[in-house]
Protein backbone atom coordinates (compact mmCIF):
# COMPACT_ATOMS: atom_id res chain seq x y z
CA UNK A 1 0.00 0.00 0.00
CA UNK A 2 1.18 3.49 -0.80
CA UNK A 3 1.75 6.11 1.85
CA UNK A 4 -1.05 8.59 2.41
CA UNK A 5 1.40 11.39 1.62
CA UNK A 6 1.83 9.92 -1.89
CA UNK A 7 -1.89 9.57 -2.65
CA UNK A 8 -4.00 11.95 -4.71
CA UNK A 9 -7.03 13.68 -3.25
CA UNK A 10 -9.31 11.14 -4.96
CA UNK A 11 -7.29 8.19 -3.66
CA UNK A 12 -7.40 9.58 -0.12
CA UNK A 13 -11.16 10.06 -0.31
CA UNK A 14 -11.63 6.49 -1.57
CA UNK A 15 -9.38 5.17 1.20
CA UNK A 16 -11.35 7.13 3.81
CA UNK A 17 -14.62 5.64 2.52
CA UNK A 18 -13.13 2.14 2.64
CA UNK A 19 -11.80 2.65 6.18
CA UNK A 20 -15.08 4.14 7.44
CA UNK A 21 -17.09 1.22 6.05
CA UNK A 22 -14.70 -1.41 7.36
CA UNK A 23 -14.61 0.28 10.77
CA UNK A 24 -18.40 0.29 11.03
CA UNK A 25 -18.55 -3.40 10.11
CA UNK A 26 -15.96 -4.22 12.80
CA UNK A 27 -17.89 -2.23 15.45
CA UNK A 28 -21.12 -4.01 14.51
CA UNK A 29 -19.38 -7.39 14.74
CA UNK A 30 -18.05 -6.50 18.20
CA UNK A 31 -14.40 -6.06 17.22
CA UNK A 32 -14.04 -2.69 18.95
CA UNK A 33 -10.24 -2.56 19.12
CA UNK A 34 -9.89 -3.39 15.41
CA UNK A 35 -12.51 -0.76 14.58
CA UNK A 36 -10.57 1.80 16.63
CA UNK A 37 -7.40 1.11 14.65
CA UNK A 38 -9.30 1.61 11.39
CA UNK A 39 -10.80 4.83 12.75
CA UNK A 40 -7.30 6.11 13.58
CA UNK A 41 -6.19 5.34 10.03
CA UNK A 42 -9.24 7.23 8.74
CA UNK A 43 -8.19 10.36 10.64
CA UNK A 44 -4.60 10.03 9.40
CA UNK A 45 -5.80 9.83 5.80
CA UNK A 46 -8.12 12.79 6.40
CA UNK A 47 -5.16 14.81 7.68
CA UNK A 48 -3.52 14.68 4.26
CA UNK A 49 -6.55 16.45 2.76
CA UNK A 50 -6.08 19.38 5.17
CA UNK A 51 -3.59 22.23 5.21
CA UNK A 52 -1.52 22.27 8.43
CA UNK A 53 -1.25 26.06 8.04
CA UNK A 54 -4.97 26.27 8.82
CA UNK A 55 -4.21 25.14 12.39
CA UNK A 56 -2.61 27.50 14.87
CA UNK A 57 -0.36 26.73 17.80
CA UNK A 58 -1.60 28.43 20.95
CA UNK A 59 -5.23 27.68 20.06
CA UNK A 60 -7.72 25.21 21.49
CA UNK A 61 -9.52 22.71 19.29
CA UNK A 62 -12.02 19.95 19.78
CA UNK A 63 -10.74 16.43 19.22
CA UNK A 64 -13.27 14.12 17.58
CA UNK A 65 -14.07 11.40 20.08
CA UNK A 66 -13.13 13.49 23.13
CA UNK A 67 -15.21 15.98 25.08
CA UNK A 68 -12.45 18.16 26.47
CA UNK A 69 -10.76 21.02 24.54
CA UNK A 70 -7.21 20.34 23.35
CA UNK A 71 -4.59 23.10 23.53
CA UNK A 72 -2.17 22.89 20.58
CA UNK A 73 1.38 23.81 21.60
CA UNK A 74 2.93 23.15 18.19
CA UNK A 75 2.47 21.34 14.91
CA UNK A 76 4.89 18.97 13.24
CA UNK A 77 3.71 18.03 9.76
CA UNK A 78 0.17 16.72 10.09
CA UNK A 79 0.48 16.12 13.83
CA UNK A 80 -0.70 18.57 16.50
CA UNK A 81 1.09 18.30 19.85
CA UNK A 82 -0.39 19.67 23.05
CA UNK A 83 -2.53 18.79 26.05
CA UNK A 84 -6.09 18.68 27.27
CA UNK A 85 -7.27 21.38 29.71
CA UNK A 86 -7.31 19.02 32.69
CA UNK A 87 -3.79 17.70 32.17
CA UNK A 88 -0.29 18.80 31.28
CA UNK A 89 0.51 15.39 29.78
CA UNK A 90 1.62 15.94 26.20
CA UNK A 91 -0.36 14.13 23.51
CA UNK A 92 -0.41 14.21 19.73
CA UNK A 93 -3.32 13.94 17.32
CA UNK A 94 -3.43 14.09 13.53
CA UNK A 95 -4.97 17.36 12.37
CA UNK A 96 -7.73 15.34 10.69
CA UNK A 97 -9.07 14.60 14.16
CA UNK A 98 -9.19 18.27 15.20
CA UNK A 99 -12.15 20.59 14.76
CA UNK A 100 -12.83 24.19 15.63
CA UNK A 101 -14.64 24.75 18.87
CA UNK A 102 -17.86 26.61 18.20
CA UNK A 103 -19.52 28.90 20.69
CA UNK A 104 -22.52 26.54 20.88
CA UNK A 105 -20.35 23.84 22.43
CA UNK A 106 -19.89 25.67 25.71
CA UNK A 107 -18.02 23.97 28.54
CA UNK A 108 -20.39 21.02 28.64
CA UNK A 109 -18.65 19.18 25.82
CA UNK A 110 -20.52 16.86 23.54
CA UNK A 111 -19.63 18.83 20.41
CA UNK A 112 -16.64 16.77 19.42
CA UNK A 113 -18.21 13.40 18.68
CA UNK A 114 -18.02 11.64 15.33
Amino acid sequence: MRRYSEMSREELQAEMQRLRGESMRKYQAGYVSEASVLESKFFMARSYLLDPDDFMSGQEYGVIGYDEPFFVRYLNGIMAWGHFRSSEEEKAFPIGRLEEITSSCGSGGGCCGV
